[in-house]
């Protein structure tokens, strides 16, 4: 089972490499001074807490956002884009995108888009949820359009509760990382003040996802 499990994730990384510039992206240059900070899972009823951190930080971030928090709490989303941060699409239910038919994937992104402001970008950003992808997913949403993004750091917030596991985890990075965190995790939160010091002191600065890659 193990090996059947190194071997789909190798094909998958084959794939993910062998895809065209601008289809998918897990970082950016080597040799950029900044590291994207991204947020998965907004908004929620810690948005605000989130976004008072981040400006006191001087940090502006990502937030794949779903589609069905965003119905829930549009106040959230306004107060987002209004604090100056990028925002892209993480789904609508959170469903993993290989489960879905094709006209289930383009309801789901579609209905996101309703809800998210036009993206400037000539192909908007969208994290499948769970990172989770098959080639034929990957295939159908660049032909919907989008650049799926993934990331090189996971900073493993959602299977911990402690800060300092969090903050060294993120301090590990080298430029152009993309770093997976999520909404309303307190211990994130806790830690967000930690892994930016540290990432400063390393000579990196944060940014977002459009910042880092152009």
């Amino acid at each position: 089972m193990l090996e059947t499990a190194s071997f789909t994730k190798r094909v998958l990384t084959a794939v993910v490499d062998a895809a065209p510039d601008g289809l998918v992206v897990r970082h950016g240059s080597r040799l950029s001074k900044q590291v994207a900070l991204t947020f998965d899972d907004g908004p929620d009823e810690h948005t605000g807490e989130l976004l008072d951190l981040l400006d006191t930080l001087r940090v502006r971030a990502t937030f794949f956002l779903l589609g069905s928090a965003c119905a829930k709490y549009p106040d959230g989303v306004r107060a987002i884009v209004a604090r100056g941060h990028e925002v892209a699409s993480h789904g609508y239910t959170h469903k993993v995108f290989p489960d879905l038919s094709p006209e289930a994937l383009a309801d789901e992104l579609l209905r996101v888009d309703a809800l998210l402001p036009p993206s400037t970008r000539a192909r908007p950003l969208l994290r499948p949820p769970r990172g989770k992808f098959s080639p034929t997913s990957l295939a159908r949403s660049a032909r919907a359009g989008y650049t799926t993004v993934l990331w090189s750091i996971d900073s493993d917030d959602c299977r911990t509760t402690d800060p300092a596991h969090i903050e060294a985890r993120v301090a590990a990075s080298r430029g152009g990382e993309i770093v997976l965190l999520h909404e309303g995790e307190k211990a994130t939160r806790t830690a967000l003040p930690g892994m930016v010091a540290a990432l400063r002191a390393k000579g990196l600065e944060p940014a977002t996802v459009s910042e880092l890659i152009g």
